[in-house]
């Protein structure tokens, strides 16, 4: 295994405060290419991306949301959704998967990013809902705060040997 992508993985960290300069394009291309290489049971995929760059929006997200804040700094905001239609059992894990991803690759990026929590609380979706338009068949399973970070944090792993059992309980 590569000692990049572990670096990565541990480098990976909630970053809350901005620099005033776009994502590229191509930046977040890659980020949703990223997403959408993740996992997914049966290869269903029922993910569904919004990507968020109007500074209105994001301002009325970082006002609506309890913990969004950040909003106002950030230049991206990516709303990761999904469609129970499409796999009613798994899609909060494909999703799940999918966002994890996209944190990786924003920070393989150099970019600074934080995973917002949206489902299961109903007041969450239903001001995300409103905000940017998502059907009732949909639901948005988080936000994620994107930008290149005017903070830094040191790599970590958060490893502790007292939660891993070997073999059997």
């Amino acid at each position: 295994m590569s000692k990049d992508l572990i670096q990565t993985i541990y480098e990976r960290r909630s970053i809350r405060k901005y620099k005033d300069e776009p994502v590229s394009d191509e930046q977040i291309d890659t980020l949703l290419e990223a997403a959408m290489a993740a996992p997914s049971a049966s290869n269903r995929k029922p993910w569904k991306f919004i990507v968020v760059t109007e500074r209105d929006t994001l301002d009325e997200l970082a006002e609506r949301h309890p913990y969004a804040k950040m909003l106002h700094e950030a230049t991206l905001c990516i709303a990761v959704c999904g469609d129970p239609g499409i796999s009613a059992a798994y899609w909060v894990q494909d999703c799940s998967a999918a966002t994890e991803n996209i944190l990786l690759a924003a920070t393989a990026l150099g970019l600074g990013s934080v995973w917002l929590g949206v489902h299961p609380r109903s007041e969450r979706v239903d001001v995300v809902r409103s905000v940017l338009g998502i059907p009732d068949a949909i639901i948005p399973l988080n936000l994620i705060a994107i930008g290149h970070p005017d903070e830094e944090k040191e790599a970590r792993t958060q490893f502790d040997e007292e939660n891993v059992h070997r073999e059997r309980w």
